[in-house]
Parts: C-alpha cells; sequence; structure tokens
C-alpha cells in the first residue's frame, strides 16, 4: 500500500477529503458565494483512487434543494397515537397526537397502545431490543 493511501486510513481526520473534484447544481446562485451556507444533498458519485502511477480525486455533486421543499421537522413515523420527529441536532422527538375524551374513553387501553406505537417506532428507528 503506498503512502498516500495509508495516510487516508490515519489521514488528517478519517472523514475528511483534501482534494476532490465537486460539481454543484445551484438554484440561488450562478456560483457558490464565499461564506454563503447552501441547504442541499452532497453525493459521492466516484471515489478517488491513487495507484503507482495513477492518481484521481474524489468527485462529489451538490444539488442545492429549494428552501421550501425542505421539511423542517420530517416525521420518521406517524401513527396512530404518535409521531416522531428528528431535531436539528439529531435527537429524535416523541410527539403525543389529540386525545378524544369521550365517554368511552378508557385510560388503560389510551395509555397500553401509546407504549405499543412508541415500542414500535423506536425499534424500528433505534435498533435496540
Amino acid at each position: 500500500m503506498s503512502k498516500v493511501q495509508n495516510s487516508n486510513l490515519e489521514g488528517w481526520h478519517r472523514n475528511t477529503d483534501l482534494s476532490v473534484n465537486l460539481k454543484t447544481i445551484l438554484y440561488s446562485d450562478r456560483k457558490m458565494k464565499p461564506c454563503k451556507d447552501y441547504q442541499g444533498v452532497l453525493r459521492l458519485d466516484a471515489e478517488g483512487t491513487v495507484e503507482e502511477f495513477l492518481s484521481r480525486d474524489a468527485h462529489y455533486t451538490f444539488v442545492e434543494t429549494l428552501p421550501w421543499t425542505t421539511k423542517r421537522n420530517p416525521r420518521l413515523f406517524n401513527g396512530k397515537y404518535i409521531s416522531i420527529t428528528r431535531r436539528p441536532d439529531g435527537s429524535l422527538r416523541p410527539n403525543f397526537k389529540p386525545m378524544n375524551i369521550g365517554s368511552d374513553f378508557n385510560l388503560e387501553h389510551y395509555a397500553f397502545r401509546v407504549y405499543l406505537e412508541l415500542h414500535q417506532a423506536l425499534k424500528g428507528l433505534v435498533g435496540n431490543e
């Protein structure tokens, strides 16, 4: 393994590419402006390769998303009693839906159904059993 490939494993930072080709598809500007934040999706099109006589940088494509097409807190789970959203800091937030408290409302049944729904949602999102 060459020294450059070895440095990618140990590298400056394991999640940092030092040299890449980046193609941008923007809606708000013709070219990216310095110090301006853009919201969108970054996709790795081709990984970089380093061989003895060949070196090719990784290729990425960035597509800016329109502000009105991105939801602020998208629902990850939408059930009858609860929904779960992801907050900007990455944490999960369970949200209770409105309760219909009528003459036939049973607290134990409601609490058990909320538990079952929460368990089902978290089992799929977190994966711990």
